[in-house]
């Protein structure tokens, strides 16, 4: 990933939100083992053969229209989207009822989920929050714009 940002923006408070994106002219390839890790009771040795992956390849689909941005805060816990992740954003997806989505809104961006409703007045946009502390947003076109989607989540899990 590169290290200089693409965009950054600094609403009313004092939160310095940067995008990158992520460098594609370098290939590692890194080792994967086939057949899998059990998550439940390990399974019997299968085939234990060591294969290559270049995760540029596995976690970008469309490298010219591809950002990463690290969440803040913990309004999308129960999308197991947590504090600092690094969020794989692709522009080039199109949003649907049900996407993780970052949106641009008030000066700013957010990362929800994406419902679409029916209303007596046509279609209206919600950005659910996924977690029960957080209030949903009932937004419209001139309010926020969705700015991309969320394809893949990039956690540390050490402690």
């Amino acid at each position: 990933m590169g290290e200089i940002p693409i965009f950054t923006s600094k609403p009313q408070t004092d939160i310095l939100i940067m995008l990158y994106r992520p460098v594609q002219n370098t290939k590692i390839k890194l080792p994967i083992f086939a057949g899998g890790v059990a998550a439940g009771f390990p399974s019997p040795a299968e085939d234990y053969k060591e294969n290559k992956i270049d995760l540029n390849e596995e976690l970008i689909q469309h490298p010219s229209s591809t950002f990463m941005i690290r969440a803040k805060g913990d309004s999308m816990i129960g999308a197991g989207i947590f504090d600092d992740d690094l969020l794989v954003v692709d522009r080039s997806l199109t949003p649907v009822h049900g996407s993780i989505i970052i949106a641009a809104i008030y000066a700013g961006f957010t990362v929800k989920r994406l419902q679409i409703e029916q209303s007596r007045y046509g279609q209206q946009m919600i950005l659910a929050a996924e977690n029960p502390d957080y209030d949903d947003t009932v937004v419209d076109d001139e309010e926020a714009t969705i700015w991309g989607v969320v394809s893949h989540v990039v956690r540390d899990v050490r402690e």
